[in-house]
């Protein structure tokens, strides 16, 4: 009769243990089936912008981004050789301001906001996109 424990005994264990190695590995086989599902937590998307893999690919956001330049929405729909130099300068001013990480995106957002850049700042956006570091004075 105590064989009967021993080996009740020993299955269970195995069990336990093929159970236990089952819940950790998600499953049989090697995980590369094309029936593997992924956790919840893996597949849901992060809390911030979500828009990362196009970021990193140089593609417009979602939606656009203020990079504390709301005023210059009132020139939406306006045509990129049309600014006087006050205008144009108030864009030289925000874009002066950005950090060099900042460039790209605030000219996708405002892009996107239907606005176009003033001609006369094209060439100076150019330089600060390819030199993100500033010029130091000597």
């Amino acid at each position: 009769m105590t064989v009967f424990f021993i080996i009740l005994a020993a299955l269970a264990a195995a069990g336990m243990a093929l159970y236990a190695h089952h819940r950790l590995t998600g499953g049989y086989g090697s995980g590369d089936s094309a029936t593997e599902t992924v956790p919840a937590e893996e597949s849901a998307p992060e809390v911030c912008c979500g828009t990362h893999a196009i970021c990193e690919k140089g593609l417009p956001p979602a939606k656009p981004v203020y990079f504390d330049d709301e005023e210059l929405d009132r020139f939406a729909g306006r045509a990129a050789d049309s600014y006087t130099s006050d205008e144009t300068d108030e864009f030289r001013d925000v874009m002066l301001t950005l950090l060099p990480a900042d460039v790209m995106p605030w000219t996708q957002s405002i892009e996107m906001r239907g606005i176009l850049l003033p001609e006369q700042l094209r060439d100076e956006l150019l330089m600060l996109i390819s030199d993100p570091t500033p010029a130091s004075a000597p």
